[in-house]
């Protein structure tokens, strides 16, 4: 029996709810088919290297998560061929790269930007423009799984960099909420096991990820820079948890 309580299970019930507004919203049918193709492929996959492990079937619920992200951040104009591999790279990523015993990378960030980069697959970021779906339930997770940090390093640096940029072209300042991913923000970036667990480690986490966007962006990078940036700094996360907390008198 599912445990409600779990922010996994709740995480997966957003996410699938979500994907069902997103689709009533674009009436995009093949959104559903790379959606349910990302899903079997991450879980199948998964269960097969926890097979061959443990001998017993199980699905769990990170593969669901994962293969969830994939189907909703890529783009349904990819062959299909090319959903199934960016979800098995996810996973791959998660028993493959790891540093005691725990993997390093954001599983879907890295399967969707392993596939542009060597299957040439685009993104779609379905959804992206739902922030009043997205903000109140990404706060809440992010309050949930102790997040916090992250968040407010990310939104202060991405504020000051591209609010500069926005007052050096003239442009009206508002324009700098229409920059934010908010899927990207509250869903992806603030994953709990790639992420810091130390508070000094989280802030820095987060307005690292702003500053290689901005940068990125300003180089023109064509490849996604918000993937790129949230993978840069997952490869930084153990260094970042060696950080000494300062002690409070």
């Amino acid at each position: 029996m599912a445990d409600f309580k779990s922010i996994k299970i709740q995480l997966i019930i957003f996410l699938a709810c979500f994907a069902a507004y997103s689709y009533l919203i674009d009436k995009q049918s093949a959104f559903i088919f790379t959606l349910c193709l990302s899903v079997a492929a991450a879980s199948g996959t998964e269960s097969l290297l926890l097979y061959f492990r443990s001998k017993k079937f199980q699905v769990t619920q990170s593969s669901l998560i994962s293969g969830l992200i994939v189907g909703t951040v890529l783009s349904a104009d990819n062959r299909w061929w090319v959903i199934v591999l960016a979800a098995v790279f996810a996973i791959a990523s998660k028993h493959l790269l790891r540093i005691n015993s725990k993997h390093v990378f954001n599983p879907a960030a890295f399967g969707i930007f392993l596939s542009i980069i060597l299957l040439g697959a685009f993104t779609q970021w379905r959804g992206v423009y739902l922030w009043y779906i997205l903000v109140p339930f990404g706060i809440y997770f992010v309050y949930k799984i102790q997040k916090l940090e992250i968040l407010a390093g990310f939104v202060l640096v991405f504020f000051v960099l591209f609010g500069i940029q926005v007052f050096i072209r003239k442009g009206p300042i508002w324009n700098i909420l229409g920059y934010l991913n908010y899927f990207y923000l509250f869903i992806m970036l603030i994953e709990p096991k790639t992420t810091p667990s130390k508070q000094v480690g989280k802030v820095i986490f987060g307005a690292g990820t702003a500053v290689f966007i901005f940068v990125l962006t300003e180089m023109g990078v064509r490849f996604d820079v918000e993937l790129c940036s949230l993978l840069i700094l997952n490869a930084l996360t153990p260094m970042l948890n060696h950080i000494p907390q300062r002690r409070i008198a």
